[in-house]
């Protein structure tokens, strides 16, 4: 199952397939959850995961509602046929800026998170996503 990870922020959103891939500027407005949806469509993505910034003692931000209200709408503009879940990301900011000398350190940094926080996910939801990846 192809699945779309996304590290979400107001002013863009960080996306990853198996590895980083561009980021979609201003993510909860209107164009931005076209792109979204349009970049869900191109790449069949059959699963979206969000990920959740909770604060290190598991409570929610302003931030983490924000994202929670963007997951809803996204979820409303991609329709019953892709699922969206949300997944804790805590900590995927600060590793990517820490992922200078790996390969994928020049996509863009709110990318790489996604991908951290999707490889998170996948190691915890291991029947969920194919075996293979799928580049």
């Amino acid at each position: 199952m192809r699945t779309l990870g996304l590290d979400y922020g107001s002013a863009r959103c960080g996306c990853a397939i198996v590895t980083p891939i561009d980021v979609v500027p201003r993510p909860g407005s209107r164009r931005g959850l076209d792109a979204l949806a349009a970049l869900a469509a191109e790449r069949g993505v059959e699963r979206v995961v969000v990920g959740l910034p909770l604060s290190l003692s598991g409570a929610d931000s302003e931030q983490t509602r924000e994202t929670r209200q963007f997951a809803a709408r996204l979820a409303r503009r991609l329709g019953e046929g892709v699922p969206v879940e949300l997944h804790d990301e805590r900590l995927t900011t600060r590793m990517a800026q820490r992922m200078g000398a790996h390969p994928s350190a020049a996509a863009p940094e709110d990318s790489r998170a996604a991908a951290l926080m999707l490889e998170a996910w996948m190691t915890a939801h291991p029947r969920n996503h194919a075996t293979t990846p799928d580049f």
